[in-house]
């Protein structure tokens, strides 16, 4: 009975560690495996098809121009460079990436959340306002002001924001547990869905008018 029982156990932790493991990208098996396009004689590992580790080169793990500022003439005054695996093919199997923000005074990088990663972010110019929120049923707010060289995390799957609230421009720096974090920017993914998710259930599910719904699908 005791051995059985310990079995049972054994088999529960091995569930409970495999589920803990799927939770982000998997350790590679090798020293590198670059993505490519192109299936011939590749392996196919993370979603992408891996180049021969002989043939590798330097510019498989290179990007150049991360000093660029991002344009930030938009609607919400910000803008994200992305450096995932589809800029660095190296980056496959690696399990990281990174982002720049750049933000108009006042610029905000709306409420979104990345799917597949925390995110770790640094400020190198300006003050933010950040924050996420907790998961159901307290969704706690859990924010700060940073300024210059500040960090702070986001963790995984929750949505969190950042705002300028200086009156220069911000520069910020994200890293990310994924080599392909993914985002959902809240207000994009609910009011401008394609097709468009019914009017009347968004406008019971946020206790709006529907004239504001639409008026709100209208804009995304």
């Amino acid at each position: 009975m005791e051995k059985g029982v310990s079995f049972l156990v054994t088999v529960a932790l091995m569930a409970l560690a495999s589920s803990f493991a799927s939770a982000s990208d998997p350790s590679p098996l090798q020293d590198t495996c670059v993505a490519i396009d192109e299936p011939k004689n590749a392996v196919f590992v993370n979603g992408k098809f891996c180049k021969n580790p002989n043939l590798t080169v330097a510019e498989d793990f290179f990007y150049k121009g991360l000093n660029i500022p991002g344009n930030t003439s938009n609607r919400v005054g910000s803008d994200v460079t992305t450096v995932n695996v589809d800029v660095i093919p190296g980056l496959n199997t690696l399990g990281i990436s990174l982002v720049r923000i750049d933000y108009a005074p006042y610029g905000q990088n709306p409420p979104h959340t990345h799917p597949r990663a925390t995110e770790i972010l640094t400020v190198l110019e300006g003050t933010l306002l950040v924050g996420f929120v907790t998961s159901n049923p307290q969704n706690r707010l859990i924010s700060k002001v940073l300024n210059k060289g500040d960090v702070f995390v986001f963790p995984i799957g929750l949505i969190h924001f950042q705002f300028n609230i200086g009156h220069t421009n911000a520069v910020a720096i994200g890293g990310l547990s994924s080599q392909n974090p993914g985002v959902i920017t809240i207000a994009n993914a609910v009011f401008g869905s394609n097709p468009p998710i019914n009017p009347d259930f968004l406008a019971t599910a946020f206790q709006l008018d529907k004239k504001v719904v639409e008026f709100l699908q209208a804009r995304f």
